[in-house]
């Protein structure tokens, strides 16, 4: 009777497959079950990231288990490999470490507006390596976007600042400045001013406080004014004022194209008691011309 012999190999290679399968089958439906129903996407993101990271893990541990055997007589020369294999690719580890930095850290997150060695954008994705942006800028003005998507290395955190518009407090301060002449009525201007911030950027007033007060509780820092307000100064040409007030990251172009609508209009209507002023030259007196004629 003829006996069946069975290849070893062939056995190590159908239980790595199965095992694969089965971990693989797991995590999806650990993801599609669990964590696909996390109602905060940043964790959502960063639960479903892990699994994935997980399964690579796990997958690497079950072939180590089953060649584990055969890696003994290597250990020397991993060691060897594994020193020159890590300063060749030290950007890579740089890179890696980066990436924890940004996840445990809180640098930022998905969907935050950041800048980034010097590229502005909304963060799209966060790779393992690399942080991939939706570019804001360069020949585009307003804070909008321009259609590049740029792949920037996580190494970039331990190398430049990290500017983030949109972390614990997601508002900034903006001002626009506004020359009126000489000879309005000054106090009318700063309460027409002053109105029309209040209208247009006044709702976040509430917002944006209650965030300064949790981020001082975090933080040493002083009370800010988060209400719009008015100031002026007066220079050679004009007076100057200067509106303050607070605007979400993302609204800075349409709240400043409101202010100047609202302000525009307003002026008009006060028939000449406020004028915007211009950058005017007057000659008080020609200089002597003396012309010499040769014979």
């Amino acid at each position: 009777m003829n006996k069946i012999l069975f290849d070893p190999t062939v056995g190590k290679l159908a239980f790595i497959f199965i095992g694969i399968i089965i971990i693989w089958i797991v995590l999806k439906v650990v993801q599609r079950n669990l964590i696909s129903k996390l109602k905060d996407n940043s964790n959502r993101y960063k639960a479903k990231k892990f699994s994935t990271i997980l399964g690579y893990i796990l997958t690497l541990v079950l072939i180590t288990i089953v060649y584990s055997n055969k890696l003994g007589g290597l250990t020397i020369a991993f060691g060897v490999a594994g020193a020159g294999i890590a300063f060749a690719l030290q950007e890579v580890i740089a890179s890696f470490a980066g990436w924890l930095a940004i996840m445990f850290g809180g640098f930022y997150k998905t969907g935050d507006r950041v800048q980034l060695g010097g590229i502005k954008g909304d963060v799209m994705d966060i790779g393992v390596l690399r942080t991939t942006v939706m570019e804001i800028g360069q020949w585009v003005d307003g804070d909008l976007y321009n259609g590049r998507i740029v792949l920037i290395a996580n190494s970039y955190v331990f190398k430049e600042p990290v500017f983030n518009y949109s972390g614990d407090f997601p508002f900034l301060w903006d001002e626009i400045k506004l020359p009126i002449q000489y000879g309005s009525n000054y106090d009318k201007a700063k309460e027409l001013f002053i109105e029309i911030a209040r209208d247009v950027a006044g709702d976040l007033g509430e917002k944006s406080q209650e965030k300064w007060n949790a981020l001082q509780q975090k933080f040493l820092l002083e009370n800010a004014q988060t209400d719009p307000m008015v100031s002026l100064i007066a220079n050679d040409n004009w007076v100057e004022y200067t509106i303050r007030y607070v605007v979400n990251y993302k609204k800075r172009r349409w709240t400043k194209n409101e202010l100047f609508t609202r302000i525009l209009n307003e002026v008009e209507k006060t028939n000449g008691q406020i004028k915007f002023a211009s950058a005017t030259f007057q000659l008080v007196e020609a200089p002597e011309i003396r012309v010499k004629m040769d014979k």
